[in-house]
């Protein structure tokens, strides 16, 4: 998977947030020449009236035991909400982007959050444990993934009997997100699909994203 650095968290998430992923140029030359603006923009305020992250978060029910890895983790944005939620578990903040992991690690340990552990993504590897990992999630970083198939076996495996892949990505007729690049919502589910997944669960509360949850098949 080629996270995308701010990935996951993104920006954009409007422009997206997901970061850590890519190799496509334009976005992710953005972010290797630029990280702080790039950070700023993930971090804009204004993102949370349609992100509603406190919303998402609920919705992943996740158990204080958990290890839950957020690909395209850029900054943080939903990584340091997941980490307090996880007293016995642990939160692995993905992304390609150095600068990015050292801001995210900068901002837990400031935090007090030494449950979050930034993990250097390749662009074709998330680089998460075999068989160590309960929820997967990425936010605005899928559709920067090359190779998905490919990057989906490596998840599958990530993956501890149970697990779940949380997918939240832009519509295609949604006016935020690089306009060239977004996934249909049927495409993403025929990929996991085709990949041994299942749709398990979709939250449809997000105005401009959809919200999947797969489990292995």
């Amino acid at each position: 998977m080629r996270t995308v650095s701010a990935l996951l968290v993104f920006t954009a998430l409007a422009a997206l947030p997901v970061v850590a992923q890519h190799g496509a140029a334009p976005h992710g030359d953005r972010v290797q020449r630029d990280p702080v603006s790039y950070m700023k923009s993930l971090d804009d305020p204004a993102r949370a009236a349609w992100q509603k992250p406190d919303e998402v978060v609920a919705a992943l029910a996740l158990k204080p035991g958990d290890v839950v890895a957020d690909i395209g983790a850029g900054s943080g944005y939903f990584a340091l909400r997941f980490a307090p939620l996880l007293p016995q578990g642990r939160v692995l903040a993905v992304d390609v982007s150095q600068p990015m992991l050292d801001e995210v690690g900068r901002r837990a340990t400031a935090a007090g959050m030494r449950n979050l552990v930034p993990v250097l993504g390749g662009f074709d590897d998330p680089r998460l444990p075999a068989g160590g990992v309960d929820v997967i999630f990425t936010c605005n970083t899928w559709h920067h993934i090359d190779g998905r198939d490919a990057y989906l076996a490596r998840v599958k495996a990530a993956l501890r009997p149970g697990g779940r892949v949380a997918v939240v990505d832009f519509h295609k007729d949604s006016p935020r997100g690089p306009a060239n690049m977004k996934l249909a919502r049927a495409a993403v589910v025929d990929e996991f699909q085709r990949n041994g997944f299942r749709l398990a669960a979709e939250h449809t509360f997000l105005p401009d994203q959809y919200f999947l949850v797969f489990t292995a098949s």
